[in-house]
């Protein structure tokens, strides 16, 4: 019998590796509905699952959001959101950065900009017959080579974006999203208007916010690496909530101040950072 609750990293092949991190495969059972914040981020989010169906919202607007799915793709998010789900959920995850995506998905991400939208919504629903192909497939070795096959043909059928617009992205990324947007505009002889104009087709936001959300990002991963931790032993030190240095870590990834971060944490994570690790449990 399979196990209840599991989670499986799979490494793409070596070729995948520049546009796909991992995969994440999963099962996991919830007796009473499980809903959980997902915080903002300059990344695509793309589910294609197999079992109980969940709920994305958007608190901001209703129809930004997606009912009752199994499998779906959201889009740049520039607020945070939920998910709820009920039953035993089976799938693969996958985080995907913007351009990337656009290629997977063959359609500019400005159609998606603060949106979830099931797969089979999508032009062509290549996902969802990929989701079913998934569904069939036991195991998850063979689901994640199946992945690296249908993912690496996609991306070598097409077309590469923009040069320009790549560099830009990497740019920013590399900056920690702490480069002038100014400066970028410069680099690559563009107006700041045609790099706004030309990120939020492609991209889905404009590169101002695409480097609030890469800083938000880093600061936001401090989370992982503090407070309880999954599997210590008995009688180990944890560290506490206070120990972490708030001012120093706004002032380590840009931030004005820890005033500057907070907002951040409010508009992109729905709540301060001390608050989203209080409520940090080990299983969390």
């Amino acid at each position: 019998m399979a196990p209840v609750d599991e989670f499986v990293l799979g490494v793409p092949e070596v070729s995948l590796r520049p546009f796909v991190d991992r995969y994440v495969g999963y099962r996991q059972r919830a007796d009473v509905p499980l809903v959980r914040r997902e915080s903002a981020g300059v990344f695509v989010v793309l589910i294609l699952g197999w079992g109980a169906p969940l709920d994305v919202t958007d608190p901001r607007s209703a129809q930004r959001g997606v009912t009752r799915v199994d499998s779906f793709v959201a889009g740049t998010f520039d607020g945070w959101c939920t998910t709820r789900t009920v039953g035993v959920g089976e799938g693969v995850e996958l985080l995907l950065a913007p351009l990337t995506a656009r290629r997977l998905l063959g359609l500019p991400l400005s159609e998606l900009t603060n949106r979830a939208v099931g797969v089979g919504q999508l032009p062509g629903h290549w996902l969802d017959r990929l989701r079913g192909r998934l569904a069939e497939t036991p195991g998850w070795p063979e689901r994640f080579a199946l992945l690296d096959r249908v993912l690496a043909a996609r991306l070598a059928a097409s077309p590469p974006v923009d040069a320009r617009l790549d560099w830009a992205w990497r740019w920013l990324v590399s900056s920690g999203g702490r480069g002038s947007v100014g400066v970028l505009a410069d680099e690559l002889g563009w107006s700041r208007r045609h790099l706004a104009s030309r990120f939020r087709q492609e991209v889905g936001l404009p590169p101002k916010m695409a480097a609030r959300l890469l800083r938000f990002q880093r600061a936001y991963a401090v989370l992982t690496d503090v407070g309880p931790t999954a599997g210590a032993p008995a009688g180990v030190d944890q560290p506490e909530v206070g120990a972490v240095d708030w001012a120093t870590v706004a002032t380590r990834y840009g931030y004005y101040d820890q005033s500057h971060l907070i907002r951040d944490f409010r508009q992109f994570a729905g709540a301060t950072p001390a608050a989203l690790l209080a409520a940090r449990t080990p299983t969390g």
